[in-house]
C-alpha cells in the first residue's frame, strides 16, 4: 500500500491480530461445521449414518454447541475483518494467480460466513424475512463457507505461521517506535484489540448459552428462550398454528397403529389403561434451546405389541396437522425399542396440553425436537 496510507492505519491492524482471531475463528467455524452437519443428518439421514438413542442428552448438547459456537464467531468476524479491511484494497488488486485465489477465496468466505452467521442467528429466534426455505440452504453454504475457509488457510499460512512466531508484546513495541502519535487510535495496541475480542466473544457465548444451560439461564440476556412456558416447557410450533384444534378434542379421536400385519385404533381412554412408564427427558430443539422434562405415557415397544407385535423396521409416524415440513416423521429401530420411547399422555404431572401435542405425542431420547410429532394421528411400521 502507498506509504501515506500506511502511515494512516492503526498499528492494531496488524498480522499478529488476524492470526490469533483467524484460529479462534477458525475453531469456531470448525465446531459449527461439524455439530451442524451431525444435526442435519439426524433430521435427513443418509443410508450409511447412524445415531443412537443414547445418551439421552448428547444432542442436546451437540445443538447447543452448534449455536454458541456460531454466536461466539460473530464478533471474532467482526475483528478479523477489522484487522485486515485496509488491505483488501493494496494493489495491486488482482496481480498473478495466487494472489487472484487469494482475493477470490476471501471474497466467498466473507459472503459465505455473513450470510450463515446471519441466517443462523435469526433461525434461533424464528425469524425468516427470506423466501428460501432455510434448513437446505444453510446446509448447503456451510460447506461453501468450509472450503473458502480451506483454501483461505492454505493460501495464507506462511504469513500465520510469520505472524504466530512473535509474541504480540514485541509487535507493540515496534509499533510504538514506529507510529504517528498524532493520530486517534496511536495508542490502541494488538494486545488490547485481542484482549477486547477476547472479552466480546465470551459475553455473546454466555449470553445464549443459558437457553440450553439450565443454571446460566440468569445472565443469559440474549437468550430466545427463557426455558418456561406451558406446563415448564416451552413451545415452538401451538396447536392453533398447526390448525389441530378441533381434531385434537373430537370424542371420536383415535391414535391409530399399524404392526405385525394388523391396525388397531385407540382411544385416548384405551391408551391410559395400558401400562405406563415414566421418563426425564430433554426436549432439544435445533434453535439451540432446550430443556428437560418428566414425560409419562405407553411405552412404544409395548403400544406396537398390543396392536399386532414389533418384528424390527424403523416406524412412521403422522400428526393431526395436515401439511405441516414436519408432520411426518421416521423413527430408527435403535430408538423404537429403547426404554424410554413413548406415546407421552402426560407432562410434568400433567395431562398434554393442546400446544404439547393432546392427545398424544411421540418423545423419545436424543432426538431434535421438530422430530417428536406431536397430536399423534397414526403409527405404522415400517418393513
Amino acid at each position: 500500500m502507498p506509504e501515506p496510507v500506511t502511515r494512516r492505519i492503526s498499528p492494531a491492524r496488524s498480522a499478529a491480530v488476524a492470526a490469533r482471531v483467524g484460529i479462534a475463528l477458525g475453531v469456531a467455524v470448525a465446531v459449527c461445521f461439524v455439530t451442524g452437519l451431525i444435526s442435519h443428518w439426524i433430521q435427513h439421514p443418509p443410508p450409511w449414518f447412524h445415531w443412537p438413542a443414547n445418551p439421552p442428552w448428547l444432542y442436546r448438547i451437540n445443538q447447543g454447541a452448534h449455536v454458541i459456537s456460531g454466536v461466539m464467531a460473530i464478533p471474532l468476524l467482526i475483528v478479523k475483518l477489522w484487522s485486515v479491511f485496509p488491505r483488501l484494497f493494496a494493489r495491486p488488486l488482482i496481480g498473478n494467480p495466487l494472489r487472484l485465489l487469494e482475493r477470490g477465496s476471501i471474497a466467498v468466505l466473507v459472503g459465505s460466513m455473513i450470510f450463515q452467521l446471519a441466517t443462523g442467528l435469526f433461525n434461533t429466534a424464528q425469524y425468516y424475512p427470506w423466501q428460501f426455505f432455510f434448513t437446505s440452504t444453510h446446509y448447503a453454504m456451510a460447506y461453501v463457507a468450509f472450503g473458502a475457509l480451506a483454501v483461505h488457510l492454505a493460501v495464507k499460512l506462511p504469513v500465520v505461521r510469520t505472524a504466530l512466531a512473535r509474541p504480540a508484546a514485541d509487535a507493540d513495541a515496534d509499533a510504538d517506535e514506529a507510529s504517528d502519535t498524532r493520530r486517534p487510535d496511536a495508542r490502541l495496541s494488538r494486545r488490547g484489540v485481542l484482549g477486547a475480542a477476547v472479552a466480546a466473544t465470551a459475553l455473546a457465548g454466555v449470553a445464549v448459552a443459558g437457553q440450553s444451560v439450565p443454571w446460566l439461564r440468569w445472565i443469559s440476556v440474549l437468550s430466545p428462550r427463557t426455558g418456561e412456558g406451558p406446563q415448564g416447557l416451552p413451545v415452538n410450533r401451538t396447536a392453533t398454528a398447526a390448525g389441530v384444534t378441533d381434531r385434537a378434542r373430537e370424542a371420536a379421536y383415535r391414535l391409530t397403529v399399524a404392526a405385525g400385519g394388523t391396525e388397531r385404533g385407540f382411544s385416548r381412554a384405551e391408551l391410559e389403561a395400558l401400562p405406563q412408564t415414566s421418563a426425564v427427558l430433554p426436549l432439544a430443539c435445533v434453535e439451540g434451546w432446550s430443556a428437560s422434562a418428566h414425560w409419562s405415557g405407553v411405552r412404544l415397544r409395548d403400544l406396537l405389541a398390543a396392536a399386532g407385535g414389533y418384528r424390527g423396521g424403523d416406524v412412521a409416524f403422522q400428526s393431526l396437522e395436515q401439511g405441516g415440513i414436519y408432520s411426518n416423521t421416521l423413527l430408527p429401530d435403535t430408538h423404537v425399542v429403547d426404554d424410554q420411547t413413548l406415546v407421552a399422555l402426560r407432562l410434568n404431572g400433567e395431562e398434554l396440553s393442546l400446544d404439547h401435542g393432546y392427545p398424544c405425542r411421540l418423545i423419545a431420547p436424543n432426538r431434535p425436537g421438530v422430530l417428536q410429532t406431536k397430536w399423534l394421528s397414526r403409527i405404522e411400521v415400517r418393513a
